[in-house]
């Protein structure tokens, strides 16, 4: 039965006996849509540090920087040409970078075989298209006899002669392969047909839909070649006007995640030149950096390239206005958390953690930084500046641009930085003034100062006392990740209220059930968050430069079988000590369920495989009861979800029986618990009946896990894995 969810305009797709229905909810759009920028940040993310390496290797070889010793032939030229090559990797195979890269954001599990099924069908898509195009390049508009070249609509992709769809092609054949991957991957073959199952089964289903995929883009995109290349005249003719719209777009629209979307045609895409603006101009630095001529006539195209100079000039501007306009005794507390923030935009062109420092109290503000970012980029372009400045200091201005163009475009870059500095103080007195005139209240402003505080781990420790038996144990680690993923869950409503999360550069990205429990900003930035953005059930954490660490926690307690992380108050003096366990007491754990077990850290779920949750084995069940493994003590019941089970053995240990991988997202479907917490159980006491099909049926593994949550106290324990095993017959344990 298809469950309707508690707001209005649904979106979704339910399958029920043949039946397929649908509605639509802009909120789910939206929540896709984020999603899916979010997982483009992936591959991205490489082309940063690939320029800082193309742009010195290209400087060390460069003899009007660096004298004779750059002179062609010269060991040193020898060293940095070898440098300089392997430094293209990335921009030279940067559909492969991307039809690789998205599964590992996109998938919804097993990403890493996900990325290579989206390898082979991509690999699968090209040849098709090579084969066709021999076939009937003509009557496709095609001459396929010409060399693969720029300009001529063809290239080589890992030795495939194949249109030229850039990263278009790569982003649109990932995003086919990831949804055969979700839909496919678990599904359940005969046992004869095993060699078509997972991965198998995805590619197979690739390689019959690539034929029709690769068919329609060869009759499509010559067509869409003519057409990016008419935009691409139109664009560069549109001049101060089309810099300043790019510009302010990709700003505005930083709150909601859809700048990808913005910046990603033009820096790595053809919407203004071929393959994008960034390697592009990284392929011609050394003739821009030897002609004397305007950079604005060797490369007008690089005016929808500034919108970095915000980063470099802006946020400085921005960070001493919120600074000056805090309250004296508040200052230093204030330059704290505003000067940091504004470095790491100067030098590495994350804005995110000063930019929202200020958004959610005045949104009014953010709206006026994107308006003066886009004059500035104008202005600049105005007076002859052009080049790749889509980052910082460090992974653009300097390497790309500054240093190794300097000798003979110095005049450019002494104006930009004028045009810069100018806007620094632009920036500093628009703000000030809008702060103060309208009463903004910006960090330091308000009659809270606890909202001011940069969230330190003494911060974190103080909330010890929260978060029940998965909070506690985080709180105890002292990592300061653990503590934060915690305390993100809690303010987001609990582990029952999230539905996806993914993450960005500095983003925690979660799609939640029901947003009214969504704390208030004053608590995400209380516990250490930059701020948040609440865009209906999706929402944003901005969380900084440690997110993808944050995510890797948020998700394990999202997942953990512990009941729901919440508030709680000291444990009672009466709660059992450590000294109950008895060490010494042998206990032989039987198997909970025929099938073959593994090892714990065989088990598909990194909250279990990494032993987060203790030691133990797994079973991949061949019935469908789970019994009690000893005589034990029935310590938590999952009642909603019916899918685990917690028992304490007579020396001590605690188990926890956890039935299938997210599993609890079944609801108890395909469950029937036949235990209750507190009771007395003896071994082979039935405690779960499992639907095995209604598990399989829905896309989860159904593999059984036996955890002693409490494994460091018996380092004498051993497992049993690797062989067939019958229920409450064979010992898979000894404590």
């Amino acid at each position: 039965m298809t469950k309707k969810l508690p707001y209005e305009k649904k979106i979704f797709w339910s399958y029920q006996k043949g039946v397929m229905s649908m509605a639509f909810s802009k909120d789910v759009i939206m929540q896709k849509v984020q999603r899916f920028g979010g997982a483009m940040f992936t591959p991205v993310i490489m082309f940063g540090v690939f320029g800082i390496f193309v742009g010195i290797s290209i400087l060390c070889n460069n003899p009007m920087i660096l004298g004779s010793i750059a002179e062609e032939g010269t060991a040193w030229h020898n060293f940095w040409y070898i440098v300089e090559q392997g430094s293209w990797t990335v921009f030279n195979q940067m559909a492969l970078l991307f039809c690789i890269g998205l599964p590992i954001g996109l998938a919804k599990k097993e990403n890493a075989r996900a990325a290579m099924e989206s390898f082979l069908i991509f690999m699968i898509f090209n040849y098709f298209i090579q084969a066709m195009m021999t076939l009937w390049g003509p009557d496709f508009g095609v001459d396929f006899s010409k060399a693969a070249g720029a300009g001529t609509g063809l290239t080589m992709i890992a030795n495939i002669k194949t249109l030229d769809t850039g990263i278009v092609g790569a982003i649109i054949v990932a995003s086919i392969s990831v949804y055969l991957h979700d839909k496919l991957f678990d599904v359940n073959v005969p046992e004869y047909m095993g060699i078509f199952k997972g991965s198998s089964l995805v590619v197979v289903a690739g390689f019959g839909l690539m034929i029709p995929v690769a068919y329609i883009f060869c009759l499509v995109w010559p067509q869409v070649q003519a057409v990016i290349a008419s935009l691409q005249v139109f664009l560069t003719s549109a001049g101060v006007f089309g810099v300043w719209l790019y510009t302010f777009l990709e700003r505005f629209l930083i709150p909601t995640g859809l700048h990808h979307f913005i910046y990603l045609p033009f820096i790595f895409g053809p919407a203004i030149v071929d393959n994008g603006i960034q390697p592009y101009w990284l392929e011609h630095i050394k003739e821009f950096a030897e002609s004397t001529k305007p950079l604005i006539e060797l490369f007008p195209q690089g005016g929808f390239a500034l919108h970095g100079n915000s980063k470099l000039f802006g946020c400085p501007g921005i960070a001493l206005a919120i600074y000056a306009t805090a309250k004296p005794e508040r200052r230093k507390r204030i330059g704290a958390l505003v000067f940091p923030a504004a470095a790491v935009a100067l030098f590495c062109g994350i804005t995110e953690p000063l930019e929202f420092t200020f958004l959610f109290i005045a949104p009014a503000l953010f709206a006026v930084h994107a308006v003066l970012a886009a004059t500035l980029a104008a202005t600049m372009y105005t007076f002859g500046v052009t080049g790749y400045f889509g980052g910082g200091l460090l992974d653009s201005a300097l390497f790309q641009n500054w240093i190794p163009l300097w000798a003979n475009h110095s005049g450019t870059y002494i104006t930009q930085i004028i045009i810069g500095l100018c806007f620094t103080a632009i920036y500093f007195f628009v703000f000030r003034f809008l702060i103060i005139h309208f009463d903004f209240k910006t960090p330091g402003r308000g009659e809270d100062a606890g909202g001011d505080k940069l969230f330190t781990k003494a911060d974190y420790k103080a909330q010890q006392g929260q978060g029940g038996a998965a909070g506690g144990a985080v709180a105890a680690s002292g990592d300061e990740r653990d503590i934060k993923a915690a305390l993100f869950l809690q303010d987001l409503g609990g582990k029952s209220n999230i539905v996806d999360v993914t993450n960005c550069a500095t983003r925690l990205r979660v799609t939640v059930k029901d947003d009214s429990k969504i704390a208030s900003v004053a608590t995400f930035t209380e516990h250490g968050a930059h701020g948040l953005v609440h865009n209906g059930r999706a929402i944003q954490v901005i969380v900084g430069l440690s997110v993808p660490q944050v995510r890797e926690r948020f998700e394990a307690l999202v997942n953990s079988p512990d009941p729901e992380p919440v508030p709680t108050t000291p444990a009672p003096s009466a709660a059992p000590a450590p000294a109950s366990v008895k060490t010494d007491e042998h206990v032989a754990i039987k198997a909970v369920v025929s099938g073959k077990v593994i090892d714990m850290s065989e088990v598909p779920d990194e909250m279990f495989s990494q032993k987060m949750m203790g030691d133990g084995v797994a079973i991949e069940p061949t019935e469908d009861t789970i019994k009690a493994p000893a005589d034990a003590e029935i310590t938590m019941v999952m009642d909603d979800s019916k899918h685990a089970v917690g028992l304490k053995f007579a020396n001590g240990a605690e188990m926890l029986i956890h039935i299938g991988i997210d599993t609890v997202n079944l609801k108890g479907d395909g469950f029937e618990l036949l235990t209750k917490s507190g009771a007395k159980v003896k071994a082979g006491d039935p405690l779960v009946k499992i639907d095995r099909k209604v598990i399989k049926d829905a896309g989860y593994k159904d593999v059984v896990v036996m955890a002693i949550t409490n494994s460091g106290d018996f380092p004498q324990m051993k497992k049993e894995t690797g062989k067939k095993v019958k229920a409450t017959e064979d010992t898979v344990i000894s404590l």
